[in-house]
């Protein structure tokens, strides 16, 4: 199996001073998606629970909704040069007809709306959202809220040897415990190991519970959380206009900012409280 870190002799400087020492990277590879054994996209990641990515991204992109929907999942064909299994490969195999992905939708959005397509695009999300948020009871009182980020910093053990990748927690919004901690180079890929984790784990829909990223929140990490039932995300830096217009759409919390004792509250403020 592939490591989520590799090491790399560098040069360090330090005001005049220069050493040679190993250092730890967080590790990023290809990771090609196929859903019925036909190529459905490649994603660049950090290698690690991979079957918790690919779920995570099939629930984000509306082809499957519960742990039922998803019949297998495998590493297939997929070699280096000393014919060794690299892991690169996973093919999901769905139960009954596949829906087609959101991308899809996005793409052909963009091409005939020539990029004036946002009111289009959280038309198409909201479409797919199974699982309403805007009337989740949740209320969460800011104290509990404000705690979230050093919980999720103590779980984030590779960036700790790296300093390189994005974190994604899913917290159980009434006590602020900490459900699923994963991290990964790419945001959205940490969001999906989250939500895959959930997935298999039988616990979609996320009603009740809090999404933490690392980073900021955008249009694809609103419209994943929307998508797995989640309805308060929170980011620690800013959220994009269509991520808010996206939440407030469909009654999604939006929190950025969130860093010591504050945070922006952009959507639903009447659930923090």
């Amino acid at each position: 199996m592939t490591r989520a870190t590799a090491r790399r002799r560098v040069l360090r400087l330090r005001g005049d001073g220069r050493t040679f020492r190993p250092d730890a990277l967080a590790a990023e590879e290809p990771l090609e998606i196929r859903l019925g054994g036909e190529p459905l996209t490649v994603t660049m990641r950090t290698p690690g629970q991979d079957f918790d990515l690919v779920a995570g991204f099939l629930v984000g992109e509306g082809i499957v909704h519960t742990a039922e929907d998803l019949a297998a999942l495998r590493y297939c064909a997929g070699t280096d040069e000393n014919g060794a299994n690299t892991y690169n490969v996973v093919d999901a195999t769905p139960r009954g007809a596949a829906a087609l992905p959101l991308s899809a939708h996005r793409n052909l959005l963009t091409t005939s709306a020539c990029g004036l397509c946002g009111r289009d695009t959280v038309d198409a999300v909201r479409t797919h959202v199974r699982h309403p948020v805007g009337d989740d009871p949740l209320t969460v009182p800011p104290a509990l809220l404000y705690g979230l980020p050093d919980r999720l910093r103590a779980a984030q053990r590779t960036f700790d040897s790296t300093g390189g990748l994005h974190a994604a927690g899913l917290f159980d919004g009434r006590s602020g415990e900490l459900l699923c901690a994963r991290e990964d180079v790419g945001r959205h890929n940490a969001v999906d190991k989250v939500v895959g984790w959930a997935l298999r784990e039988g616990r979609l829909p996320l009603t009740g519970h809090v999404l933490l990223v690392s980073g900021r929140a955008s249009f694809e990490l609103t419209q994943k959380a929307a998508l797995a039932g989640v309805p308060l995300l929170a980011a620690v830096s800013a959220p994009s206009s269509l991520a808010v217009d996206l939440a407030e759409e469909l009654g999604l919390t939006l929190v950025g900012f969130l860093r010591g004792e504050g945070a922006n509250v952009y959507t639903r403020p009447d659930r923090i409280g």
